[in-house]
Formats: structure tokens, sequence, C-alpha cells
């Protein structure tokens, strides 16, 4: 079952488990795909469909997930009794904090009824903030098409006098994909994340000043940086536990505007959905096949309520307790936030 936003790389890791599935010895009638996320569990709308080898050969060229995905949904209850019903013994959820979370709660309630199952999770997140995890399957792809719309805002902004490109990424509370691509791009003249505060007075001036030097200038921010000053004392959380957000992007454009008063060219530009929906880079590809067999082999080694990843270039297991506790974060003071501050020459704009 896949659960949450998409990501590239979702349908590697369902090609690759029933791969692998198939490999130990399990009959094709016995391997199950969920429907669109754990509703599919036990939504009379949406049933569970036969993954046959032929069925996913080849589905890793295309992008999103053959299964369907959405967010929340997890009557855990109404999803332990589907298991029992069916005689599952084995239930692979990739997922993010949320689908977690939910794998979590499904291996304790199917110990707490006396089922028989192995719950193992595959992290998924393309903001690459699941906790101790190197790196989440594909942020990296991620990366290199958030690289493109950067090169499009370079182009963009140059083409014009005072040209301003503005690119919003993902990055709800982590800024891996602002940062990384910031500095894989080489074009940004700031980047801004959920975990350092910044002034507008002050990210305006920066701007001002790359004007004066180049007659252009391109900002990255990441969709959660700056909820502090949005903040209206309204918050709460989607389907799936996530914080929901209010918009930084046209915030900024809007404040740029007024700063420069109709002397700036603004080109904004959001490439969320169009990453999200790609297929997967080679190297992503590998890392999914990796995962989709270590997630089999877990299961088959009797091992429940836990996720496979990659930690310190050493595939291993987890307990999903461990990996749930909070997200993952940019280190403010630490060597990769540094070198791209370096990089850029971006001074403190708190």
């Amino acid at each position: 079952v896949t659960c949450g936003g998409l990501c590239p790389g979702l349908n590697d890791v369902v090609q690759n488990i029933v791969y692998t599935l198939r490999d130990y010895g399990v009959p094709e009638d016995n391997i199950l795909g969920i429907r669109y996320g754990l509703r599919g569990f036990y939504e009379r709308d949406a049933k569970p469909i036969t993954l046959t080898r032929a069925m996913v050969d080849g589905i890793h060229l295309k992008g999103g997930t053959m299964l369907g995905t959405s967010r929340g949904g997890a009557n855990v209850k109404e999803i332990v009794k589907r298991i029992d019903l069916w005689g599952l013994n084995m239930v692979f959820v990739v997922g993010g904090n949320g689908g977690n979370a939910a794998a979590n709660a499904i291996a304790e309630e199917c110990e707490a009824q006396g089922v028989v199952c192995s719950v193992v999770g595959v992290p998924k997140s393309i903001d690459n903030d699941i906790l101790l995890i190197d790196r989440c399957f594909g942020f990296e792809t991620a990366v290199e098409e958030a690289q493109r719309a950067l090169l499009a805002a370079k182009v963009e902004a140059m083409s014009a006098r005072n040209g301003l490109g503005l690119v919003k990424l993902m990055g709800r509370q982590s800024g891996f994909i602002a940062m990384q691509a910031s500095m894989a791009s080489g074009v940004v003249d700031a980047c801004l994340i959920p975990e350092t505060p910044f002034r507008v007075d002050k990210l305006c001036a920066l701007v001002a000043r790359a004007f004066e030097r180049k007659g252009h200038a391109v900002v990255c921010v990441a969709e959660g940086a700056g909820q502090d000053i949005l903040n209206d004392g309204s918050s709460g959380t989607d389907a799936s536990g996530n914080p929901i957000l209010k918009d930084i992007g046209p915030f900024l454009k809007n404040e740029f505007k007024k700063h420069f008063k109709g002397d700036a060219d603004i080109k904004y530009i959001d490439p969320t959905y169009m990453i999200r929906a790609i297929p997967t880079t080679s190297n992503d590809r590998v890392y999914c096949k990796v995962l989709g067999q270590g997630a089999v082999h877990g299961a088959f080694a009797g091992y429940t309520d836990c996720t496979v990843g990659l930690i310190n270039t050493h595939y291993v297991y987890l307990p999903i307790p461990t990996i749930i506790q909070a997200p993952r974060k940019v280190n403010p003071k630490g060597r990769r936030w540094n070198r791209l501050l370096t990089a850029i020459d971006q001074p403190d704009l708190s």
C-alpha cells in the first residue's frame, strides 16, 4: 500500500516488492495491491488488485503510483479486521512520517488482536525529513528536477532589467530540497528554509544589492519557510497530520512588488507537482530496488513494526517508533547549510 503525497520512486518500490516476493516463491494470486492508500483496505469502491509480475513490468518508467494514494484514512481496527479476514501475513506500507505512524499502529493492533502479520515500512519522503535515514528515495530525483526550475528562473531573471526569479520548492518542516538544489544549481542569491528565520526587509536589501551588482537575482524558498511571519493565529493539520502552511510564495512576491514599486520584473515559479510526478533518476531507481528487496527480506526474517533504510551508508532495519518521533531537519549550524551560505555569499537574514 502506498500512502501520502506522490514521490518519484513509488512504482519502483512496488515493482521490486512484487519481484522479490515472487523470488521467495509467493504465488502471484497471493500478492495484493491496496488501492488509494490505507482506506483501500475497507472502502467498497476501492477493491484490492492482484499484482502479477506481468502487471508491474515497466511501471518504474512512469511517475506516480499504479496503486493510487491518499492522505489519512487510517481506521486501524478496520484495517486489522481485513488483514485477519483476508489471511494476510505480510503488509508493506510505503509512506512518510504519517504512513509509518499508521504502520506502527497497525502492527500494535495486530499484536493486541493476536493477528500474526509482519508490518514493514519503506520510508518515503520527498522532503527527506525521515529521522536518522541518510536520504529517502525520490529525494535525489526531486533535487535534479528542482534545479531545472532554478535554472529557468535564472534565465528569466537575466533576460529582464532588475529581473527577479522566485522559486518555491517542497519542504514543510525541513529545507533539504531547497538547500541541495540551491547548492547544485549555483544560481541562487538567497535560500530560505524553515529552520532559519528571516526578515523581509533584510531579504529585500539583499535582492537590491544583487540588482546593483549584476542586474538580476534568484531567490529559492522552501514552502515551510517564514511561517512565523505569516502566522495569523489559525493553524491546523491535514489528513496525514502535517501542519497546514500559509503560502509563502505569493506573499514574498507581493512583498517584493511593494518594496521595489514596479522597478523589478518578478517571475514566480512553483514546480511542486511537476517534481512529484516524474519517474526516478538512475541512482534513485537502484536505491528503490534495494529498499523493496530489503522490505521483503525483513518480513521473511520475521521482523514486524520495522522500516528499512540507509544509515551512514549501511542498509539497516529500524523500529518504526524510533523514526516517527520527529521530522529530520537541516542543522543551521551544520556543515551542509554553511557550505551553501559560503557558496552563495548569503548573509544572516534573521
